[in-house]
């Protein structure tokens, strides 16, 4: 019996030595932590609308609106993720620095941890230093611009602190469903699609989509993509187009639930018909519909384990345009952006400054327990989200229009293909030259990089 009790306190003297040198994860009980917190960021003023350059004057009104929202995840080790959906074009690198840089001064998060998603909505705001070529803006308009970008800083940073003000215990889990309203606008001419048997050009239909459950079951909150331009409307209304109405749909079905828009590799596809309000609410209603069936049916599980990485790669740009070729383009061209940019660019040069000859590109991979997500800067065309799911697995979450929104991301074949996505839409962006031949091989390349980083397997 003696013997016996030894045993008994020898063993659990060295379970306790055991336990006590574990990893910190397998000491931590429990699993996910979810908050959530959402804010209308609705221009209070009128300001010029972002996207489409044929628009002559600011916003009129509101179709609905704008929204940010944000959803922090924690595991079971305290370590945290922040994505913050917005309904806006897209993030310029000042503005998202900017707010990047306060939410790690205030709550000790890195870029690697937070992700700022557009939905790329053409019925949203001009932010301060984007799109500076496309529209006349006045000193009035300059100033609005500004104080609107400074109040998005502050209210995101605010979102952010109240969603972690709120986590609680939640479950987490992942599919992806499909929906075919997407159109690849470089192979199909909308004029003439109704006439059209079949499509051409590459697609990505897939519907990702993240479901986050209370302590109750009940849904807390919903994230889902898809790769699509938000162009339906053209008005001067702000609203977030298609998004809106499905995050709109999807919120009246479900009461308290927050339910959150992430845009996808978009940069060349586009819902076809386009440019009415009916279209635009069918199109939601059908991403809705497409989310709903995922959530019905039976979703995967995810570990509360969560990894991160990031990182900021160099984009070569080709070789700029020289002064004259400037003062060609400024005499000849009858597009009102693309004399602005040629004028701005060339009394650019006369003052001695040079031309920027690389970019820092910001790529990101996030491992959600088995689930990769991968979001990238830009207006990644949708061949990329093709060769990332070769690349890191079919059921890969791909998000663009991340972090930094400053420019086109063309593939290798649109790039030598040209046209807007490859070439003349860099005017639109400030930038001086289109990309080198090399943008598409360092891209996938340095994702490879992150992914391993972020402990996700490679194919």
């Amino acid at each position: 019996m003696r013997k016996r009790a030894t045993f008994l306190a020898l063993s659990l003297a060295l379970l306790w030595v055991l336990v006590g040198t574990c990893p910190a994860e397998a000491q931590v009980p429990g699993g996910w932590k979810a908050g959530v917190a959402r804010a209308v960021i609705t221009p209070k003023e009128s300001l010029w609308m972002a996207g489409f350059a044929v628009r002559s004057r600011p916003s009129e009104g509101v179709l609905h609106d704008l929204w940010a929202k944000v959803l922090v995840l924690e595991d079971a080790t305290g370590q945290r993720a922040v994505l913050v959906t917005t309904d806006l074009l897209g993030f310029p690198k000042g503005v998202s620095d900017t707010i990047r840089a306060r939410l790690q001064a205030r709550f000790a998060l890195t870029k690697a941890q937070v992700i700022l998603n557009s939905s790329h909505t053409h019925s949203g705001p001009v932010l301060e230093n984007a799109l500076s070529d496309i529209y006349p803006l006045d000193d009035e308009q300059r100033r609005r611009i500004s104080r609107y970008s400074r109040l998005l800083e502050d209210q995101l940073v605010a979102l952010v602190g109240q969603a972690l003000r709120t986590l609680e215990p939640v479950t987490l889990h992942a599919e992806s469903g499909v929906t075919r309203f997407q159109v690849n606008r470089r192979n199909n001419n909308a004029a003439t699609l109704a006439r059209v048997p079949e499509l051409r050009g590459p697609n990505d239909y897939a519907v990702p989509v993240l479901k986050v459950l209370g302590a109750k079951g009940e849904l807390k909150a919903v994230a889902f993509g898809y790769a699509c331009h938000p162009v339906v409307l053209d008005l001067y209304q702000w609203s977030g187009d298609y998004v809106g109405f499905a995050q709109l749909e999807l919120e009246k079905a479900h009461p308290g639930t927050l339910a959150m828009f992430f845009q996808g590799a978009a940069g060349d596809q586009n819902p076809l018909p386009r440019h009415t309000v009916p279209l635009a609410r069918q199109y939601g209603r059908e991403l809705a519909a497409a989310v709903e069936r995922v959530l019905e049916d039976p979703m995967r599980p995810l570990a509360p384990t969560l990894a991160m990485a990031y990182s900021e790669v160099d984009l070569a740009l080709a070789k700029a345009p020289t002064e004259e070729e400037l003062t060609q383009l400024a005499s000849s061209t009858s597009v009102e952006y693309y004399k602005r940019w040629a004028n701005r660019m060339r009394t650019n040069l006369k003052k001695g400054e040079t031309f920027q000859t690389n970019y820092p590109y910001p790529i990101q991979v996030w491992r959600l327990g088995d689930q990769p997500l991968v979001s990238l800067g830009g207006e990644v065309v949708v061949e990329y989200a093709i060769k990332i799911k070769q690349l890191l697995g079919p059921g890969t979450f791909v998000m663009a229009y991340s972090n930094d929104v400053m420019g086109y991301i063309p593939s290798a074949t649109v790039l030598q293909e040209g046209g807007y996505e490859g070439a003349t839409s860099q005017m639109v962006y400030g930038l001086p030259a289109p990309w080198q031949a090399s943008i598409e091989a360092t891209i996938l390349a340095e994702i490879v990089k992150v992914a391993q980083k972020a402990g996700v397997p490679t194919h």
